[in-house]
């Protein structure tokens, strides 16, 4: 079935901002060509050439554009949409599905929310945090009482692009934000100053459990980002009673 004329019938969504963080990790800002509504959390499905992937959207809804932290993945290591993303430019305007997808939402009834992530799976948690925020400041009834307990690990220290945003907010509102970040590779040349955490951040989530002291009836794991560190995590924790949902995206949807 030719899907190829119903691609090109869907909303479209323009470039209008764009930066580029490392090698193969880039930001891109859209403005739909439709209203879009999404909760925190949530992803936007967008295309080029005929070709759709999933993306977490980074930004939170009270924010006019909609932010995507993008990973570029070689043709010849399957990427298949990323490799058609990079080559894009501000003014450029990509498909769109129009409806916000994904329940991978900060829950309901859930004071402890303990985010962890590798690379471009800290989006959501992004997103969700910045609302948040933003809802916390703006709001004249009382929220819900919810900590962000976020832990990123990463290859390289300059794939923490978020790090500033979420060290920030952590100062801020230390009552509200804990962030850690750890490298897995020490000893590669991009790590050269690095002085915080190292090893994967799988290996260090028990740890920062006994450390934080945190509740477990009143605690949720969140994982989001590479499989193998999701995989790991759940069955690290989940035999001493932790909560766990995560975010597959690599399994929903092969290739990028």
């Amino acid at each position: 079935m030719d899907t190829a004329p119903r691609i090109a019938r869907r909303p479209t969504a323009r470039i209008v901002r764009r930066q580029d963080c490392a090698d193969d990790l880039f930001l891109l800002w859209l403005e739909p060509s439709v209203e879009f509504r999404f909760a925190p959390g949530q992803y936007i499905t967008i295309g080029a050439g005929g070709i759709e992937r999933p993306f977490s959207i980074a930004s939170a809804p009270y924010e006019p554009n909609i932010e995507l932290f993008v990973e570029y993945v070689l043709p010849e290591h399957g990427g298949h949409l990323t490799p058609l993303l990079y080559a894009q430019h501000v003014g450029d305007t990509l498909t769109m599905r129009p409806k916000a997808k994904g329940r991978f939402t900060r829950r309901a009834g859930v004071t402890n929310h303990v985010m962890v992530a590798t690379v471009t799976g800290i989006a959501p948690y992004v997103s969700m945090i910045r609302q948040f925020i933003h809802d916390r400041e703006t709001r004249s009834d009382s929220l819900e009482q919810s900590c962000f307990f976020v832990m990123q690990g990463a290859s390289h220290r300059d794939e923490f692009v978020y790090d500033t945003e979420l060290l920030t907010l952590s100062a801020r509102y230390p009552e509200l934000i804990q962030f850690v970040c750890s490298v897995s590779r020490p000893w590669a040349e991009r790590n050269a100053d690095w002085t915080g955490r190292t090893g994967r951040i799988n290996l260090l989530i028990e740890e920062y459990l006994d450390r934080w002291d945190l509740p477990k009836a009143d605690t949720l794991i969140y994982l989001c980002g590479n499989p193998g560190m999701i995989e790991d995590a759940t069955a690290r924790v989940t035999p001493d009673g932790w909560s766990v949902v995560a975010e597959r995206f690599w399994r929903l949807r092969p290739g990028d």
